[in-house]
C-alpha cells in the first residue's frame, strides 16, 4: 500500500513545515506578532464628491495627502471656469491625473496639443513631459498622484565661465 501524502490536507504548494504553519509553534509576542500589530491599516482619506460638489470659486488644492511615512503625494485640485495651470515640465516625477468633476483641456507636448479632460478620464503624465491644464465652462476638479517628492536638493550648475 502506498504511503499517504503528508501535504494532501495542506494548501497547494505548502508542507507541514512551511512558515504558514509555524505560527502555532511561535511564542506569543514574537517578532511576527509585533510586525502584524504595527502594520499600517488602510484609511479613508477624503470624500471626493463633498470636496468637489458645488461651484468652483477659487483655484487651488482642496485636499492633500499628509500622512506621515507615506511614499506617495496626492492632491485634489479645483480650477474655476477658464482658469489655467500654465505650461510646465515635471522633470523628475510621473504623475497620474484623474478628473473627478467638470471638464477642461490638457495641453501636452511643446505645441500644447489639446486633449479633452472629462469626468472619469485618467491620464499618465510621464516625467519629462510638458503639460498645461485649463478648466472648462463649469470648472474642473482632479486628483493627482505621484511618488513622494524628494526633499530640497542642491543641484550642480554649469561650470563657471573661464576668467570668472
Amino acid at each position: 500500500m502506498p504511503e499517504a501524502d503528508s501535504t494532501a490536507d495542506s494548501p497547494a504548494g505548502s508542507t507541514a513545515d512551511s512558515p504558514a504553519d509555524s505560527t502555532a509553534d511561535s511564542p506569543a509576542g514574537s517578532a511576527a506578532d509585533s510586525t502584524a500589530a504595527d502594520a499600517p491599516a488602510p484609511q479613508r482619506l477624503c470624500d471626493i464628491p463633498a470636496l468637489t460638489g458645488g461651484p468652483v470659486t477659487a483655484p487651488g488644492v482642496v485636499w492633500k495627502l499628509a500622512e506621515s511615512g507615506r511614499q506617495l503625494d496626492a492632491n485634489v485640485v479645483r480650477l474655476p471656469a477658464g482658469r489655467r495651470i500654465d505650461t510646465h515640465t515635471e522633470r523628475d516625477l510621473d504623475v497620474l491625473l484623474l478628473v473627478v468633476a467638470g471638464d477642461g483641456v490638457l495641453g501636452s507636448g511643446t505645441a500644447d496639443e489639446p486633449q479633452p479632460l472629462t469626468e472619469g478620464t485618467l491620464f499618465w503624465l510621464p516625467h519629462g513631459s510638458t503639460r498645461s491644464v485649463t478648466a472648462g465652462a463649469g470648472g474642473l476638479s482632479y486628483v493627482t498622484v505621484h511618488r513622494r517628492r524628494p526633499g530640497m536638493q542642491v543641484r550642480s550648475g554649469p561650470p563657471p565661465a573661464p576668467g570668472a
